[in-house]
């Protein structure tokens, strides 16, 4: 039971994360200037909006949980079943940042969560 717990925490945490980094940087827009003192400057930007740290302690969450499942599975069990947090990445990148996913996208999407469910399956 606590393998599903740390790996439900890998993918949805892990994600929810990565899409509330992905919302704060789009509010703050593209890099343009690459001189120290302008990346400095977009650097402490993000850094005073919440999404920023809401992102940081969720992918912080999914990535510990990552290490804890990795100290008692193996790897070749590990990464093929958190790549779940593809399919999760993209739902929410469509419910929560509004981006369209066209049809190969999903069939890619449909194809990994079929290799999630024959690896979940092989398991010992």
């Amino acid at each position: 039971m606590h393998e599903v717990v740390l790996f439900s925490l890998i993918v949805v945490a892990g994600t929810a994360g990565e899409l509330c980094v992905s919302r704060a940087m789009k509010s703050i827009g593209e890099v343009h200037d690459f001189r120290p003192k302008s990346i400095l400057s977009f650097v402490l930007q993000s850094l005073r909006l919440p999404w920023m740290w809401l992102g940081i302690a969720l992918m912080s969450l999914g990535f510990f949980s990552l290490l804890a499942i990795l100290s008692f599975q193996e790897v070749s069990f590990v990464v093929p079943v958190s790549a779940l947090s593809y399919a999760a990445g993209a739902f929410g990148a469509k419910a929560f940042l509004g981006e369209r996913i066209n049809r190969n996208r999903w069939i890619g999407i449909a194809v990994v969560c079929i290799g999630v469910t024959i690896v979940w399956w092989s398991r010992k």
